[in-house]
C-alpha cells in the first residue's frame, strides 16, 4: 500500500459522492421541478445549498453504519474499497442512463458486499448491519407511501372548502419549505455513505501502515476526522448543481401528475423518513423514500392515477441493485489485484 493508492481511492470515493449527488438530484428537486414552483436550474442550486447545510445538523450515525458496520474492519484493504466503489459507480451511470432512479446507498452497500465476498467469503459481512440496511430497502419506500398519502388526505380534509386557485398558491410557497427539508435529509444521510466508507480505507492504513499517512490523515473507530466529512458535503453538493435530468423527469411526471399541493406532501413524507432513518444510522435510500411518497399521494387520488407500470420497472432496478453491484464489485475486486 502506498500514500497515491490511498489518494486514488479517496478521490475515486469522492467521484462516487459527486455522481451520487448527481444522479439523486431528481430526489430533491423532481417535485418542486415538475410542479413548476422552481425552475430547473435554480431548483439544483437550492437543493445543492440545503445539502451541504445538513453538515451542521446531522450526527455521524450513518457514517458510522458504513465505516464500521458493513464489512469487517480486519478485512478491508485497497482492493476491497476499489471493487466496492467501482461498482457502485458503474451502476449508478448505468441506471442514470437508462433513466431510472435505482438507489445510490444500495449500489454502495452491494458494492461492499461483493468485494467482501471476494476477500473473506460470508464471515466478512457484519450481518446486523447489513440486514439493517436491506430491511429499508422495504420500509423506507412503505413509510414514504403511508406519511406521503397520509398527509395528503389531511390537506385535503382541511383544505376542503380552500378553492383550488388559492390552495395553489399556499402551496407554491409551501413546497419551497418542504423540498428544503427533504434536501436536508437527503444531505444528511448520502454525504455520510462516501465519509463511511473513506473513515474505513483510513481506519485499516492507519491500524496497518500510519507511517504512510500525515497526522491529519489518520483515524481510528472512534474518530472520524472533520474534513472527510466536509469534503463529502461539499463533493455531493457539487454533484446535485449538475442535475441529472434523465431521472428528474421519470420522478416528476412519468410517476403521477403532481400539483404543488401533491409535491408538498410528497417531499414532507420523504423528508421525515429521512430524518427517521438518520436518527437510527441507516443508510436508507432517498430514491425508494421519494417514489413511495409519490406513489401514495397520487394513490389517494384514484389507484390509476399512479402509473404503476413505470413503478415497476422503478422497483425491478431496485431488485436488482445489490446484486448487480456486487457482481460488479467482484469483477473490480479481481481487476484491482491484477493492476493496483
Amino acid at each position: 500500500m502506498t500514500l497515491s493508492v490511498i489518494v486514488f481511492l479517496i478521490a475515486l470515493a469522492l467521484a462516487f459522492d459527486f455522481i451520487n449527488g448527481f444522479h439523486d438530484a431528481a430526489n430533491s428537486i423532481a417535485t418542486v421541478v415538475s410542479t413548476g414552483v422552481l425552475k430547473p436550474q435554480i431548483a439544483v442550486f437550492f437543493a445543492a445549498g440545503f445539502n451541504f447545510l445538513a453538515y451542521f445538523l446531522f450526527p455521524l450515525k450513518v457514517a458510522a453504519t458504513i465505516g464500521k458496520g458493513t464489512i469487517d474492519p480486519v478485512l478491508i484493504d485497497y482492493y476491497v474499497i476499489f471493487g466496492a466503489l467501482a461498482g457502485a459507480i458503474a451502476w449508478n451511470l448505468i441506471t442514470w442512463y437508462s433513466g431510472l432512479p435505482s438507489s445510490s446507498s444500495h449500489a454502495l452497500i452491494g458494492g461492499l458486499v461483493g468485494a467482501g465476498l471476494c476477500k473473506g467469503g460470508t464471515s466478512a459481512l457484519i450481518w446486523p448491519g447489513l440486514l439493517k440496511t436491506v430491511a429499508f430497502i422495504v420500509i423506507s419506500p412503505l413509510l414514504g407511501f403511508v406519511l406521503g398519502s397520509l398527509l395528503m388526505l389531511a390537506v385535503s380534509w382541511i383544505f376542503f372548502r380552500v378553492s383550488p386557485r388559492r390552495v395553489d398558491t399556499v402551496f407554491r410557497r409551501l413546497q419551497l419549505l418542504s423540498a428544503s427539508l427533504y434536501s436536508l435529509g437527503h444531505g444528511g444521510n448520502d454525504a455520510q455513505k462516501t465519509a463511511g466508507i473513506i473513515w474505513m480505507l483510513l481506519i485499516a492504513t492507519t491500524a496497518a501502515h500510519p507511517e504512510l499517512l500525515p497526522h491529519w490523515m489518520h483515524a481510528h473507530a472512534d474518530h472520524l476526522p472533520g474534513w472527510i466529512v466536509a469534503a463529502c458535503y461539499v463533493t455531493i453538493g457539487a454533484g446535485t448543481m449538475f442535475g441529472g435530468w434523465r431521472i428528474v423527469k421519470t420522478m416528476g411526471q412519468k410517476i403521477t401528475k403532481l400539483k404543488p399541493v401533491g409535491g408538498f406532501c410528497a417531499e414532507t413524507g420523504g423528508a421525515m423518513t429521512l430524518f427517521f432513518a438518520s436518527a437510527l444510522g441507516v443508510p436508507v435510500s432517498t430514491t425508494h423514500t421519494i417514489t413511495g411518497a409519490i406513489m401514495g399521494v397520487g394513490a389517494t387520488r384514484k389507484v390509476s392515477a399512479v402509473r404503476w407500470g413505470v413503478a415497476g420497472s422503478i422497483v425491478w432496478a431496485w431488485v436488482l441493485t445489490i446484486p448487480a453491484s456486487a457482481l460488479i464489485a467482484a469483477l473490480a475486486w479481481w481487476a484491482g489485484r491484477l493492476v493496483l
